[in-house]
């Protein structure tokens, strides 16, 4: 039985790429999602990869490895949901992957949860996914992604979802 699960670690303020690359170096399974963005330079305009999460990296490991992930320069600890580190379920790394891959200059903003009702997903990029409608306004939706407490936001057809 495997006994790795996905964590979020809280890394010093831009050092979400260094940290990946250190951990993939020290041979810990890690994902740093990346958006793309669109820097105005005094000169030009520039689109840039930022990370999605700022002062996230996701780690795929096992509780022995936990020491070693807070040993990487950067890393200020696991990040805490009801007093353990926060375990990310599979689907939702999934999920976060297929939707960057889906949509381009994607937003981020940090919520504090709240009842609402849930959804599932019957077709499109996040298909038989499950998540919570935070907020919904014409073919706009806010789902939400329990584990982190990030939602992600993006144009989505209303008839994509149904009520479970």
């Amino acid at each position: 039985m495997n006994m790795e699960n996905w964590y979020a670690v809280y890394t010093k303020p831009r050092w979400e790429k260094k940290v990946f690359n250190l951990l993939v170096e020290a041979g810990i399974v890690a994902y740093c999602p990346l958006n793309k963005v669109q820097r105005r330079w005094s000169d030009r305009l520039k689109i840039v990869n930022e990370p999605l999460f700022k002062s996230y990296v996701f780690v795929r490991i096992g509780p022995t490895q936990m020491k070693a992930v807070r040993m990487i320069s950067g890393v200020v600890n696991f990040v805490y949901w009801n007093g353990s580190p926060a375990i990310i379920k599979d689907h939702e790394v999934n999920t976060i992957k297929r939707f960057l891959n889906e949509y381009e200059f994607v937003n981020v903003q940090h919520i504090r949860l709240e009842p609402s009702q849930r959804i599932r997903f019957n077709n499109g990029v996040l298909m038989d996914s499950e998540g919570t409608v935070t907020w919904s306004e014409k073919n706009k939706v806010q789902v939400l992604l329990e584990s982190l407490g990030f939602k992600l936001t993006a144009d989505l057809l209303t008839n994509e979802i149904k009520p479970i």
